[in-house]
């Protein structure tokens, strides 16, 4: 006989699902009883919060969805901050938890790990959340969830599934077909944008991390349009180096500027959400003429209105597109506008921003091809402001959307688990690294060579800044923070602390020879 939690395990295989993370609990060993005999990893992070960051991490690094089982109740709860910052970056993830026996639930008689409507809680984060109520629906909510991730703006799914479920006979459970459609662009929009494009003398292309997906289709269609397109953090590590990009924030004066001189303006992939446009809460973002935008999600196309609202995959739309257009026939105008554009934003983040990109710099260009994760921190908000990775998606961190801090280190280690080849860096402050300390152990656990590159400035700085920028006396900014050589130590973790900025690229060629994971720490004070 096979059981549900069998069939799970069987079924998730069948989806390529090769790494699953969560702490096994008395709510959940049903469905560990498949897990030895398969092909899929067991990943144990520190803490549920953990599991579900390493669960993003792993999914942004391989396109894959990252996949987390933990129990009922507090499980669930300390997992929910991870699916907010999921939901917040499109970031596929599928939560699987047990939950109480169903002739108990919502009763409140007290039973271990109850809570009065779990379902409903997770409801209001997941992209949808199911209660397996019968055996034979496990099939079918699984291909929903996987569909949802292929054809839709995907995010987290949540599936819960009873004791009294976990057990039950399930034999022949088998992968379902999907039939769900992407939604593409009909041809007589598609000749409509084509007309547009023809016609604009000053496009800008905007991008975000739906874009990622047609990089190479990207840069034809900008090059061919003459157009400057200007990367939102998602969207870093399109057109590295290219004459045409702008990897600077639209929250930027100069970027406005550049936006609101263009006759048209299309944005790719992206929410168009205040952290990417409005950081710093001014209002000040301009009217677009002649808006398009392309978005695989009608929910977003109905939240920011455009002139051409575009429910399509980006994909299939710029490749579409690309190949519709002639070859420029000027070119040179759309360069020169992008080159003055880069030069105003370097100005205007100024000297300290200046410093911490080139400390980022360092990183790429010792290590190339990295993946750099972050966490709220100093030179991550820096490098959200401007900053040119060079690999396609991988430049990724909190700061954006739900901005949950403690995302960095458990999030490496998922990027770094599903994609070993690759350097991984984790940048983090000494505050944000105190959430998620244990993690380390995780990593030790795993032999992850993730590069965790601590960035001290004694408490939480930026948060002290604003306070003092609205005067306001710095309350609950300073948190002590324990000696993180010691920390390492005690992890096994090989460290050290920098004297000097320009050990860096020296200390970085050591981390990644080691082959484990490494510490570096760095007195902000060094950076300037």
């Amino acid at each position: 006989m096979t059981t549900v939690g069998e069939a799970l395990i069987h079924l998730l295989e069948s989806y390529d699902v090769d790494t699953v993370f969560g702490i096994p609990g008395v709510h959940t060993i049903e469905l560990y009883r498949g897990l030895a005999a398969s092909k899929i990893r067991h990943i144990t992070p520190r803490h549920e919060q953990g599991a579900g960051f390493m669960a993003d991490g792993y999914a942004r690094a391989t396109g894959k969805p990252g996949v987390a089982i933990v129990i009922t109740g507090p499980g669930v709860t300390n997992t929910i901050t991870a699916m907010g910052q999921a939901r917040a970056d499109s970031i596929p993830m599928l939560v699987i938890s047990g939950v109480n026996q169903r002739e108990s639930l919502g009763k409140g008689m007290g039973f271990l790990h109850e809570l009065p409507n779990q379902r409903a809680m997770l409801q209001t984060v997941a992209m949808f959340s199911h209660r397996i109520e019968k055996a034979d629906e496990l099939p079918i909510v699984l291909a929903r969830a996987f569909a949802l991730f292929a054809s839709r703006r995907p995010g987290p799914v949540h599936i819960e599934i009873p004791l009294d479920i976990m057990a039950l006979p399930l034999d022949g459970a088998e992968r379902l077909p999907s039939d769900a459609p992407i939604p593409h662009a009909s041809a007589e929009t598609m000749a409509e944008l084509t007309r547009q494009c023809l016609v604009a003398e000053r496009p800008v292309i905007l991008i975000g991390g739906g874009a990622k997906e047609t990089a190479h289709a990207l840069k034809a269609l900008a090059e061919k349009l003459d157009a400057p397109v200007v990367s939102t953090t998602n969207g870093r590590g399109i057109l590295h180096a290219h004459p045409l990009l702008v990897p600077a924030s639209p929250s930027l004066n100069a970027v406005r500027d550049l936006l609101a001189a263009s006759d048209l303006v299309i944005a790719i992939g992206t929410e168009m959400g205040p952290t990417d446009y409005d950081m710093y809460g001014d209002g000040g973002f301009p009217e677009l003429k002649r808006f398009v935008r392309i978005d695989i999600d009608a929910g977003q196309l109905d939240r920011w209105p455009a002139f051409m609202p575009i429910e399509a995959s980006a994909k299939e739309t710029v490749e579409t597109l690309e190949a519709a257009l002639p070859d420029r026939r000027k070119a040179g105008s759309g360069q020169e506008r992008a080159k003055q554009t880069r030069d105003a934003a370097w100005s205007e983040v100024g000297s300290r921003t200046q410093g911490q990109v080139r400390f980022l710099n360092t990183l790429r260009d010792t290590l190339p091809g990295s993946l750099i994760v972050g966490d709220l921190t100093q030179t991550i908000y820096s490098g959200n402001m401007y900053y040119d990775h060079d690999r396609v998606g991988g430049w990724f961190n909190a700061a954006t959307g739900f901005g949950a801090l403690g995302f960095g280190p458990p999030a490496a280690i998922g990027a770094a688990l599903g994609k070993p080849e690759t350097p991984t860096i984790c940048i983090v402050g000494d505050g944000g690294f105190q959430f998620v300390l244990g993690e380390l152990g995780a990593a030790v656990d795993e032999n992850v060579p993730v590069i965790f590159v601590v960035w001290n400035n004694q408490g939480y700085q930026e948060i002290e800044r604003a306070m003092v920028e609205v005067n306001i006396s710095p309350i609950g900014v300073r948190p002590s923070a324990p000696d993180y050589l010691k920390i390492a130590e005690a992890y096994g973790v090989p460290s050290q602390r920098l004297a000097y900025i320009a050990e860096l690229p020296d200390a970085l060629l050591k981390a990644k020879s080691s082959g484990k994971p490494y510490l570096i720490e760095i007195d902000e004070k060094l950076v300037g």
